[in-house]
């Protein structure tokens, strides 16, 4: 066993024992405190570019399966627990969540105090870290605005069905996504986030859903014209990261939270009717309540903890979007109404359209 650190670019130091990759590892270091999940969340694109820091203590006793992943592969680029089991007991286990590590050179560093590293990121905010088996270096700077293009899928995806056809524009995409787009019948076609408005276009969707994803949503600035452009056209879903691009191809502002908001206890306010559902939470970003044009948009969600906006509709476009994880993976599944109202959009788009005719 490797003796390990954490080091926070503020200066606190961690000590652990090392698994896995033993090259300096940098990230911005973040926490989740879901329970259970750490396999979603691991897979999860949204983490690309960061070191996560699991609150929970006990990580990988139910090992890795095939069902669970939200990619192809892990794009953290380090975890830290408290402990991690390497031999795990469950009837659907493929792997242990250390050979997954091992697998593809991501570093772990367990034994660590993740209780009073979680008090310290509470405190300093979200900074760089880096996990090395020395602890006379420091995270260096890399350059995070490539995340997108580094996640996203490089060519078009098709999946056949009987219901409405949706664009799933990936940004990042969670499958648990596009498992439940298919669940409800819906045809999907999954395009990279940069693929042109006139060819998205020509593949004749009734719907569009702009996917989670990793990163700043300010570095997408060049792809605000063709979002405001398919949800002037289209019945629009955004969801988390596709939330915030909504908002900002429409004006608003975002900024960072000083630590985010990621697990799977988050109380979320439906303003609408007072209701306060649980959600699935995996994002640093937040739309800057006042910046939204109110003469257009509502603000349909608050955060209860923080009162952060959480979701906004059109007032007379069929643009809906939520901060949350309606298709939660891990977490409660609250809020999975959000893509059968969606659905409803866009049936209801179809209608008009054929009294219009």
């Amino acid at each position: 066993m490797t003796t390990g650190y954490v080091i926070l670019e503020t200066g606190e130091i961690f000590p652990g024992t090392l698994i896995g990759n033993r090259k300096n590892q940098t990230g911005e270091i973040v926490f989740n405190t879901s329970m259970t999940g750490y396999q979603e969340i691991i897979t999860d694109p949204s983490y690309a570019g960061q070191i996560i820091v699991f609150s929970y203590p006990l990580i990988g006793n139910y090992g890795m399966n095939h069902l669970f992943t939200e990619s192809d592969k892990p794009h953290v680029r380090g975890i830290v627990t408290g402990e991690i089991c390497g031999s795990p007991s469950h009837y659907q286990l493929a792997e242990s969540a250390t050979t997954l590590l091992e697998k593809y050179g991501i570093p772990c560093l367990t034994d660590v105090d993740t209780r009073a590293l979680v008090k310290t990121i509470r405190k300093k905010g979200t900074v760089k870290a880096i996990i090395s088996d020395r602890s006379d270096v420091k995270p260096v700077s890399s350059d995070e605005k490539q995340l997108v293009k580094q996640v996203t899928t490089k060519e078009l995806l098709f999946y056949d069905n009987e219901g409405p056809h949706v664009v799933l524009v990936d940004f990042g995409y969670k499958k648990s996504i596009l498992a439940y787009l298919q669940q409800i019948g819906c045809k999907v076609t999954v395009v990279p986030f940069d693929y042109p408005f006139e060819k998205i276009r020509s593949l004749n969707p009734d719907g569009i859903v702009l996917s989670n994803g990793p990163g700043n949503p300010i570095d997408l600035a060049d792809h605000l014209d063709k979002i405001h452009m398919l949800t002037q056209c289209y019945p629009t879903l955004g969801i988390c990261l596709g939330h915030q691009l909504i908002a900002l191809a429409y004006g608003a502002k975002t900024e960072k939270l000083p630590f985010g908001h990621r697990g799977a206890n988050h109380p979320v306010k439906d303003l609408r009717t007072g209701k306060v559902f649980i959600t699935s939470q995996n994002h640093g970003y937040v739309v800057i309540d006042g910046t939204m044009n109110e003469n257009e948009f509502t603000v349909t969600f608050q955060h209860v903890n923080d009162r952060t906006i959480e979701g906004f509709t059109h007032k007379t476009l069929p643009i809906q979007t939520v901060q949350f994880h309606p298709e939660a993976h891990p977490g409660p599944q609250d809020t999975e109404y959000i893509f059968h109202n969606f659905i409803e959009s866009i049936h209801k788009i179809g209608e008009m359209k054929y009294a219009v005719k």
